[in-house]
């Protein structure tokens, strides 16, 4: 049983490599001469530069298992204490988000009424449908000041996007079935504790932060090296059809076409070459996927001399509120959250901007972006002169957008699986867009091709049971 995986990103890369692991004959085809998708790290004047993803959680048991089998996982290091500590940006200041019961009711962040607000959760008993927004859904259950000054910026910070935007049983499927199976976000999150413990799993609240001692692109150089056999890079897939029960797979290596027939294919790429590639599978959707909307972001991380900053970085970083009416989405304060990303007595700030919020502005250019990062960090954080080191990042197509629609669209898409036995989607406008949501989806489409093949082979009369 052949399959092909088209796309080299962090979804491709794990599910060739675990179907390797199953026995599988696979063949990944990555356009590019290296894959990685949107994850890179790099040593710039020792500077450890994030271009896409800078960490992810550490929310499954299946990434340890993972990096176990890799020989990473004494390579992983968790966020500082420190980095536990993440501020909202409120009236110019920054006021740390409350992690607990009592710090919320002493925060300065949220008035007495939002406070108050927040009480009345657990005795709201309206459910959500599957077309609500997170805005919608926020301001139902919460109240609008925490959906201003906690939910907006998180969503900015995540999905670089809009919570009018977005939909909520996509975006955040565990909020939503908080309120689907208990009434409640409060007492669902209490009650579900119990469960998460048994399936081992930990929530996004409480899991833990973590990277590698040399950036994320460890785990996408230790996939490669292990598999590096069976890709094809500099092989861009520009056609896919269904033939007599199996698929035939086109794509342009150097200078010339060439042809594969496989009895599984998994698409790993983003959602406009997925477009092209099931255009000859179901038209509808192929135009769907094509409107998937990527906004653009910019990525600008400066370095500075801590005797440049008012204060040295102590947190995560901060989120603005789209009601603070600035130009950027937010700062990470690397050197903050993971040792040795910074020289000694310097400090990482990687700023953000653009997303759906300002798509304009991460269009402009280096020298416009550099000014409105000062600006704001001067503005925010009391930083004085120049920083020492400037790396610009832009992506033109960021981040999917799972718009309100989304929900429909998922199940268009469990439909063209059914309809097409051995094509499925894996890549991260489908499920889940964080580095771990990618690797657990990839645990589930290797397994599906597993099950497949043993399938296959009993009908074909291969198994003895005596």
């Amino acid at each position: 049983m052949k399959t092909a995986v088209i796309g080299g990103g962090i979804s491709g890369l794990t599910t060739a490599y675990l179907l390797m692991q199953k026995g599988i004959d696979v063949t990944l085809f990555e356009k590019n001469s290296y894959p990685g998708g949107n994850i890179k790290s790099e040593y710039l004047n020792g500077y450890l530069v994030e271009h896409g993803p800078s960490s992810t959680l550490e929310t499954s048991p299946l990434l340890n298992k993972l990096f176990e089998e890799l020989g990473i996982l004494e390579r992983k290091i968790y966020a500082s204490e420190a980095a536990k500590k993440r501020y909202i940006l409120k009236n110019g200041k920054l006021y740390a988000l409350p992690m607990s019961p009592p710090a919320f009711i002493k925060s300065r962040l949220f008035s007495a009424s939002a406070k108050f607000r927040l009480l009345k959760e657990p005795f709201i008993k309206t459910k959500s449908n599957e077309l609500e927004t997170i805005a919608e859904f926020t301001e139902r259950r919460l109240g609008k000041e925490f959906l201003d000054y906690a939910i907006n910026p998180f969503v900015a910070g995540v999905f670089a996007g809009n919570p009018n935007d977005l939909n909520v049983k996509s975006a955040f499927p565990k909020l939503y079935e908080l309120e689907q199976k208990y009434g409640s976000l409060i007492g669902g999150m209490i009650k579900s504790r119990k469960e998460r413990k048994q399936r081992n799993e930990e929530s996004k609240q409480s899991a833990k932060t973590f990277s590698f001692k040399n950036g994320l692109i460890e785990l996408v150089n230790t996939l490669f090296e292990k598999t590096q056999q069976i890709i094809n890079t500099n092989s861009e897939v520009v056609d896919l059809r269904r033939i007599e029960g199996s698929y035939t797979v086109t794509y342009i290596t150097g200078d010339h076409f060439e042809t594969g027939s496989f009895d599984n294919v998994i698409l790993c790429v983003p959602a406009n070459l997925s477009s092209r590639l099931i255009k000859s599978f179901d038209k509808k959707l192929s135009a769907e996927f094509a409107n998937i909307y990527y906004p653009p972001v910019t990525v600008i991380a400066t370095g500075f001399k801590n005797a440049d900053l008012k204060f040295v970085p102590d947190g995560f970083g901060f989120l603005i509120p789209e009601k603070e009416k600035r130009k950027i989405l937010g700062t990470l304060w690397n050197s903050a959250i993971f040792r040795g990303r910074a020289p000694e007595g310097h400090s990482l700030l990687t700023n953000f901007i653009g997303g759906s919020r300002q798509p304009e502005l991460a269009l402009e250019s280096d020298d416009t972006l550099l000014k409105i990062v000062m600006n704001e960090l001067q503005s925010i954080m009391g930083v004085r002169g120049n920083p020492e080191f400037v790396k610009i990042i832009r992506w033109r197509q960021a981040i999917p957008q799972y718009s309100k629609n989304h929900a429909i669209l998922t199940e268009k898409i469990e439909s063209l699986q059914h309809n097409n036995p051995g094509l499925q989607i894996c890549s991260n406008y489908y499920k889940g867009i964080s580095v771990c949501d990618c690797i657990k989806n990839a645990y589930a489409a290797a397994d599906k091709v597993q099950d497949s093949k043993k399938k296959s082979t009993v009908l074909s009369g291969e198994v003895s049971y005596a």
